[in-house]
């Protein structure tokens, strides 16, 4: 990796060598100036008014044009010997939260790396110690001929230096957001609030990929191929009012969901019956008190469901377990009858033994005699 910068961070009387190194690198397609009629190449040529010709870069410099039109020449040299005490030196200046520095000021990021084994020390101590306090390191630095404010900060185990603008190179945004007192509403609020969170569901910001480059690529291709060039489908025009707010967080919140199936959707449920008209939320009410109803004559026969069914359970065991009355009562009237038929069968024999002897103990009777 290149070393963008040499020099030395300040922190107290602990001094560590250091080199800067570029963090970032932009992706992009090279694209060049060509003539649109015959694609001959354009090309920027260094040309001197005064002498009407070209100059090589080794005699260009840098100038400054006053407001009364003279013109400084600056050289290299003049760069070079500037007194300024940050051109090799990062000096800490103070500790702060990081929320404390306002990320529109934030600029260019580099690596930190030691310029000796000597470094590796002091370098970890500051390391740790921004670690552990949660803080970042506030600092000047002159890079490519300009100063600017930087922050010196920890990210995978490594400090990283990120150059600053000015506080005053920040534009006020007065005039910008809405003036006029707008009221938004709880319900809208929590809807939003779904939304975020629906949408911020397995998010990774390292699966975004830049579709300009694709597309940008394609067209390249088709042109060297000779075939036609792809075109995007029209997509509809956006709407320039938002007229339902609600509608749209709904219908945003449903395409979000579908995006994201594994999310129940809670927001909707919990926003949707505030929003209804009168009469939706009335003839919601009925429904939700038709429902409980329900539900509780649904609750009410499983009671008794479950209390005849315990009865009948009991009465079998009972029976089960010892004879009823009526089954007693007809064993004993059985008793009794059969008794009742063998005292009655008994009469009858008697009887008919009597008869029998009675007949037999008769003497005939004796005839008259004829006068």
């Amino acid at each position: 990796m290149q070393t963008t910068w040499k020099g030395t961070i300040s922190f107290g009387l602990v001094s560590i060598p250091v080199h800067l190194y570029s963090a970032t690198k932009e992706h992009d397609v090279p694209l060049h100036q060509v003539h649109a009629k015959d694609g001959g190449r354009v090309r920027m040529k260094r040309y001197c008014e005064e002498e009407e010709k070209e100059v090589p870069y080794a005699e260009i410099a840098k100038g400054y044009e006053s407001p009364d039109g003279r013109t400084v020449t600056l050289t290299d040299e003049d760069l070079a010997d500037l007194p300024l005490p940050s051109k090799k030196i990062i000096d800490v200046l103070a500790f702060v939260d990081e929320g404390e520095i306002d990320p529109l000021m934030f600029s260019k990021a580099y690596y930190v790396g030691v310029a000796d084994k000597a470094a590796s020390k002091p370098y970890a101590l500051l390391r740790d110690a921004l670690v552990e306090s949660g803080q970042i390191a506030v600092t000047k630095i002159a890079l490519r001929s300009r100063e600017s404010p930087a922050v010196l900060r920890v990210h995978d185990g490594t400090l990283v230096l990120q150059t600053c603008i000015w506080p005053d190179e920040v534009r006020p945004a007065t005039g910008i957001a809405p003036e006029e007192d707008v009221t938004v509403r709880p319900q809208e609020l929590r809807m939003a609030r779904s939304l975020m969170e629906t949408l911020s569901e397995d998010f990774d910001l390292a699966q975004l990929h830049d579709d300009y480059q694709q597309a940008l690529q394609q067209v390249i291709e088709a042109r060297l191929q000779g075939v036609e060039v792809p075109h995007e489908e029209e997509a509809g025009e956006a709407p320039d009012n938002v007229i339902d707010l609600m509608e749209a967080l709904r219908s945003s919140l449903r395409r979000a969901q579908d995006a994201h199936p594994e999310r129940s959707g809670a927001g909707e449920t919990e926003a949707e019956p505030e929003e209804q008209p009168p009469r939706k939320r009335a003839a919601a009410k009925k429904t939700t008190a038709t429902k409980a109803t329900a539900t509780k004559a649904t609750a009410t026969k499983a009671t008794a469901t479950k209390a005849t069914t315990a009865t009948k359970t009991t009465a079998t065991r009972a029976t089960a377990s010892k004879p009823s009355a009526a089954t007693s009562k007809k064993s004993t009237t059985a008793k009794k009858s059969a008794t009742a038929q063998k005292s009655a069968t008994d009469k009858k024999s008697t009887a008919a033994k009597k008869s029998t002897t009675t007949t037999t103990t008769r003497k005939p009777a004796t005839p008259r005699k004829a006068s």
